[in-house]
C-alpha cells in the first residue's frame, strides 16, 4: 500500500481558518491553532448574539410605543390590554412605526385601546 501525504489537504485547511481569521488581534489571525480556537469562540458568540439582537428589537419597540402612549396619558401596559380588548392585533414592530412616522393613526389606536370608539 502507498504512503498517503497530506500536506496539501492540510495546507488548504489551515489557510481556510486563516482566511477566516483575517483581522483578528495578535497570533488569532497568524497561528493555525490559536486562529481556530479563536473562530470557535467567534461563531458561539455569533450564534447566541444572533438570537439577542431580537430581544434588543423588541426592547426598543416596547420603548419607543411607551413613550409615545405616555404622551398621551396610558401607561404602556394599559394601552396593550385596551388594543388587545378591542381584537386589534398589531405587532410592536409595527405599532412603533406608526408612533414615530404617522403620529394622527396612533392617536386613533390610542383612543381605541382606551375604549372610546373605532377606527372606521
Amino acid at each position: 500500500m502507498t504512503r498517503i501525504k497530506r500536506g496539501v489537504t492540510k495546507t488548504a485547511r489551515h489557510k481556510k481558518v486563516l482566511l477566516q481569521a483575517r483581522g483578528f488581534r495578535a497570533a488569532q489571525h497568524r497561528s493555525y491553532k490559536r486562529a481556530k480556537e479563536a473562530l470557535t469562540h467567534a461563531g458561539r458568540h455569533a450564534f447566541r448574539h444572533r438570537r439577542e439582537r431580537k430581544g434588543d428589537f423588541r426592547r426598543l419597540w416596547i420603548i419607543r410605543i411607551g413613550a409615545a402612549v405616555r404622551q398621551r396619558g396610558l401607561t404602556y401596559g394599559q394601552f396593550m390590554h385596551g388594543l388587545k380588548e378591542a381584537r386589534t392585533e398589531i405587532n410592536r414592530k409595527m405599532l412603533a412605526d406608526i408612533a414615530t412616522q404617522d403620529p394622527s393613526s396612533f392617536d386613533q389606536l390610542v383612543i381605541l385601546a382606551k375604549g372610546k370608539g373605532s377606527i372606521a
